[in-house]
């Protein structure tokens, strides 16, 4: 039993990377299975009416961008020109961090690099620097970074605006 578990487990965290991996289909392509974690409301946007807030926070991989309750913020490479690419499942397992009623901007962080880009559906999705800024599904407290290089494509940014730990060059450098 515990090892039909966990083939089912590795077979749908499988199944979300690949959905989200932006190779060889676009990133909104339907994926074979859900997340193996829903995001909770909290993890999507700020509560109606309040701002939205954008801190840095330390970490292993260094000075990342979170949000007000500490989760981490991610960069998706194919999201070039400042645009975001990640529609339907793409952004159920990245959901987007929406703008809704402005923005707080930590300290250590610039002001100037935070703003916003509008997506297909009419909302406002911040962005710092050249990235649309997106929560992972599958981390399921502060500080986790379980999106922190997948497929190559998922990065955490730093206060600069650069993604952390980028390698491949795909996506802008600023």
């Amino acid at each position: 039993m515990k090892s039909r578990f966990l083939l089912f487990l590795v077979l749908s965290l499988a199944a979300v990377l690949a959905a989200c991996s932006g190779a060889g289909s676009s990133p909104s392509a339907a994926p074979t299975s859900a997340p193996a974690v829903a995001p909770s409301a909290a993890a999507t946007d700020a509560p109606a009416g309040e701002a939205t807030a954008v801190a840095l926070a330390d970490n292993a991989l260094g000075a990342i961008l979170v949000d007000g309750a500490g989760r981490t913020l991610y960069g998706f490479t194919p999201d070039t020109d400042g645009v975001s690419t990640c529609y339907d499942d793409c952004a159920t397992a990245w959901p987007p961090l929406l703008d809704d009623a402005g923005t707080t901007v930590g300290e250590g962080l610039d002001p100037a690099l935070l703003t916003t880009v509008d997506r297909t559906d009419g909302t406002k999705q911040l962005k710092y620097g050249a990235w649309p800024l997106y929560y992972f599904a599958a981390d399921a407290a502060a500080g986790e970074t379980n999106g922190q290089g997948v497929n190559d494509v998922w990065f955490v940014i730093g206060a600069d605006g650069k993604l952390i730990g980028q390698t491949t060059g795909k996506g802008p450098d600023y």
